[in-house]
């Protein structure tokens, strides 16, 4: 009997580790993701920020751009 306890308490260990390693994998993806999701984000607002100054800077006239 004392084998299986051990055998039991052995397999509940290995579990818990396996379900530690689980949570800290999706923690990483999570990071991973919303570090991502950020640039991503960053870029699209450096973009639309270029597009707009273009815009402008082809609104002016001549005559502002020498003054």
């Amino acid at each position: 009997m004392r084998n299986v306890e051990q055998v039991s308490s052995l397999k509940t260990e290995l579990l818990d580790i396996f379900m530690s390693m689980e949570v800290d994998e999706h923690k990483q993806r999570q990071k991973t993701a919303a570090v991502r999701y950020l640039r991503a984000r960053r870029g699209i607002e450096l973009h639309r920020e270029f597009k707009r100054l273009e815009r402008d800077i082809a609104d002016l006239d001549d005559d502002e751009l020498i003054q």
